[in-house]
C-alpha cells in the first residue's frame, strides 16, 4: 500500500490539481494531489491483490487520490470475482459509502463496484441489487443517491433500462441539483441506445421532471425533439 501511495504522489501534476480543486470544491481537511482519473485506473489494475483492509486504509485516507485508488481497486478485485466473493465486495463498498463523498468518487466506483454485481441478478429486474438500489435511493447521504443512480449505468449498457427509469421517476422531487444531472445524464444513456425508450418515458413524465435532468436528457436528441421537451420545462 506505501508503494501505491508513493506512486500517486509520483504522478501527480499542479495544473490537474489546480483544476480538480475548481471543479470538486473539496473540503478544507481533504488534500488533493492532481492525479488524471485514467492514470489512476490504470494503476489500480497493477494492485488488485492488495488486502482488504489496506483498501480499508486507503478508503478513509483524507487524500482524495487515494480514496479513489481505494475505489478502483475495488472495482477490479469486484470484476473479477464471482458469487459470493463478489457479494462480500459490494457488502464491503456499500459499508463505506460514507467515504465515496464527492461527485467523481460516485461516477468512478457505483457501475464499475455495483454493477457487476447487479448484472449477476435476474434480468426481470427483482431481487436483492434492486433492493439495494432502492435502499440507497432513500437515503440521507447525498452520495447514496447518486451511487443508486449511476450504479444503473451497467444495467443500461446491457440494455436493461427498467431501474433506471424507476429511480428518475423515484428521484424526480431530490433537492439536490446533482441528483438531477446524475438522472439526466443516465436518461441520456438510455437514449443513446435507444432514442424511442427516452422519448416515450418523457413523454410520460416532463413536465414532473427538473428542467436539468430534461436538458440533460435530451442532448443528443434531434434540435426539433430537443426543443421541444426543453420549452415544456
Amino acid at each position: 500500500m506505501e508503494k501505491l501511495r508513493s506512486e500517486l504522489r509520483g504522478l501527480a501534476e499542479p495544473g490537474i490539481r489546480a483544476q480538480l480543486v475548481r471543479v470538486l470544491r473539496p473540503p478544507g481537511d481533504d488534500e488533493l494531489l492532481g492525479v488524471r482519473v485514467p492514470v489512476m485506473r490504470k494503476l489500480a489494475r497493477g494492485y488488485r491483490e492488495l488486502a482488504q483492509q489496506d483498501v480499508e486504509v486507503l478508503l478513509r485516507s483524507r487524500v482524495h487520490e487515494e480514496r479513489f485508488a481505494g475505489l478502483l481497486v475495488l472495482a477490479e478485485q469486484v470484476r473479477t470475482a464471482r458469487g459470493g466473493e463478489r457479494r462480500a465486495l459490494v457488502d464491503f463498498y456499500l459499508a463505506r459509502t460514507g467515504c465515496v463523498d464527492n461527485w467523481d468518487l460516485v461516477d468512478g466506483s457505483a457501475y464499475v463496484v455495483l454493477g457487476p454485481w447487479l448484472l449477476d441478478g435476474p434480468g426481470d429486474d427483482s431481487g436483492d441489487g434492486f433492493e439495494v438500489l432502492d435502499g440507497l435511493a432513500g437515503s440521507a447521504w447525498l452520495w447514496d443517491r447518486r451511487i443508486a443512480v449511476v450504479a444503473t449505468l451497467a444495467l443500461i449498457r446491457a440494455g436493461r433500462f427498467g431501474p433506471t427509469l424507476r429511480l428518475v421517476h423515484r428521484l424526480r422531487r431530490d433537492l439536490e441539483p446533482l441528483i438531477h444531472k446524475a438522472s439526466g445524464w443516465m436518461l441520456r444513456e438510455i437514449g443513446r441506445r435507444d432514442e424511442q425508450v427516452l422519448v416515450d418515458f418523457l413523454e410520460r413524465n416532463v413536465t414532473g421532471l427538473p428542467r436539468i435532468t430534461v436538458r440533460y436528457a435530451v442532448e443528443r436528441l434531434a434540435p426539433d425533439a430537443r426543443a421541444r421537451f426543453v420549452q415544456t420545462r
